[in-house]
């Protein structure tokens, strides 16, 4: 991994006591769905999550299957599941795989019911938390497991503030965190990437070095993507506003006299990504 060094502090206070909130309540749970982004497969796992999550059994649920570059996110997956991992990859538009998630967890967790019955004790619920970094799906992914509209899905980072308990049926409860991130981004590469999924709030970081990184990304890994949305042969890194000028005039960016507007520019490449406009995408690489 590239990873320069940078310091972005964006840690707002309701993430600092997510956390609290989880290791307070860790005790009562059973499992841990962690979500990652397929297309940030790196970059979207919270760095600091295994101090805090104690020896919870876990699995990992890869969301944006569709819109990610199945060939290098596979690269991060394998690693995970020979790191020990039960990687499940889930389509949230078309609501593939999700089953498994069920299915593995009462497979993970049949010894508890089993050492319940040694004990006497009858069977109750699984109690599983779901944590993932802002806007990687996770309310998208409840109402899919839920089968119906369970909570508040916003397409903004942070949009869940509290805990919440939710029951997925009567096998599995379910307790929903917000997104969080980790207090100190000190890799710029990680940084960017995040804002690029819109995992950071847009004014954390410069929109034109986030729509910049966006070009680049596409530029190294996925040229035929700039031909196909902006109808450009390759980005000119010695002079970008070459660049931007060239998306803009055929995008129609302009103010009045034809002049290119950039901060238009910016949105809409951000946007690009954000509304899934560009698919096949993964920004991280071994």
């Amino acid at each position: 991994m590239n990873e320069n060094k940078t310091n972005i502090n964006w840690y707002p206070g309701h993430m600092a006591k997510t956390k609290r909130l989880i290791s307070e309540n860790i005790n009562l749970i059973d499992i841990v769905y962690e979500v990652i982004d397929a297309r940030i497969p790196y970059s979207s796992k919270i760095k600091d999550i295994d101090d805090m999550l104690k020896n919870k059994p876990r699995i990992l649920i890869v969301t944006k299957m569709d819109l990610c570059d199945i060939e290098e996110t596979n690269k991060f997956l394998n690693k995970y599941k020979e790191d020990g991992y039960h990687v499940i990859p889930v389509d949230l538009v078309s609501g593939k795989n999700v089953n498994m998630i069920i299915d593995k967890t009462k497979e993970i967790l049949k010894p508890l019911d089993e050492k319940r019955k040694e004990k006497g004790l009858k069977k109750r619920s699984y109690r599983a938390l779901i944590v993932g970094i802002p806007n990687v799906g996770k309310s998208t992914l409840i109402n899919r497991l839920v089968g119906k509209k369970a909570t508040n899905v916003g397409n903004m980072p942070g949009v869940t503030k509290n805990l919440s308990w939710i029951r997925i049926n009567n096998d599995i409860e379910l307790l929903d965190s917000p997104g969080i991130l980790w207090p100190k981004l000190d890799s710029e590469e990680v940084a960017l990437n995040l804002a690029a999924m819109s995992a950071i709030k847009e004014e954390i970081l410069e929109l034109s070095d986030i729509s910049i990184h966006i070009l680049n990304k596409l530029d190294n890994y996925y040229n035929n993507k700039l031909k196909e949305r902006y109808g450009i042969d390759k980005v000119n890194r010695e002079d970008y506003l070459e660049t931007l000028d060239l998306i803009g005039k055929r995008r129609g960016c302009l103010l009045k006299g034809g002049v290119v507007d950039y901060d238009k520019v910016y949105s809409l490449i951000i946007r690009d990504i954000k509304d899934s406009n560009i698919k096949g995408i993964t920004f991280d690489r071994f």
